[in-house]
């Protein structure tokens, strides 16, 4: 048997005996839980700052009152919202993207959900404004989270399920 076959079995039998496997719906709750305060709180931020006008709260809109909304319990309550959303958003990509590797999945997954959401049933379930009447400021830094939100739950997603590592040379120490 030649040293790279050795290797290349000793690499492989390393990874099969001492490696856990990742359940899929445990990881994706978990995803989901820590994109949706992750994102939903820098959401909180950028619109505390004055950066966007749409409220934290803006997927909860047609379950709750516009002037709860604006409070600080609306805002925990739209940040909690946006964490249900993102925990459904992961469990979407897994079924639809979760064999891509790789950044570039998760970044058009967020640009169609910004898509879906800002020029889709948003303004018809008047959840915000029309992207014509929400300005640039919104416009962009909305569009820049929901990038940002897509590349976390995507590429989180990819690195978690394929196993680079196994690539690797097995190096004794």
């Amino acid at each position: 048997m030649s040293t790279d076959s050795m290797r290349q079995s000793a690499s492989k039998s390393r990874y099969d005996d001492d490696r856990s496997h990742t359940d899929a719906w445990t990881y994706c709750l978990q995803l989901g839980l820590f994109a949706g305060v992750l994102w939903g709180g820098l959401r909180w931020i950028l619109y505390s700052i004055h950066f966007t006008i749409v409220l934290p709260g803006f997927l909860a809109e047609p379950f709750m009152r516009h002037s709860f909304l604006k409070t600080a319990w609306g805002q925990v309550a739209g940040i909690a919202a946006f964490i249900l959303f993102s925990i459904v958003a992961v469990i979407l990509y897994r079924a639809i993207l979760g064999r891509f590797k790789g950044p570039y999945a998760g970044l058009i997954y967020g640009a169609v959900w910004w898509w879906i959401l800002f020029l889709g049933i948003g303004p018809a379930m008047d959840m915000m404004l029309p992207v014509t009447k929400l300005g640039w400021n919104s416009v962009l830094t909305e569009f820049c989270v929901f990038l940002l939100w897509g590349l976390f739950i995507g590429y989180s997603y990819a690195f978690e399920f394929t196993d680079e590592a196994s690539r690797e040379p097995y190096r004794q120490h």
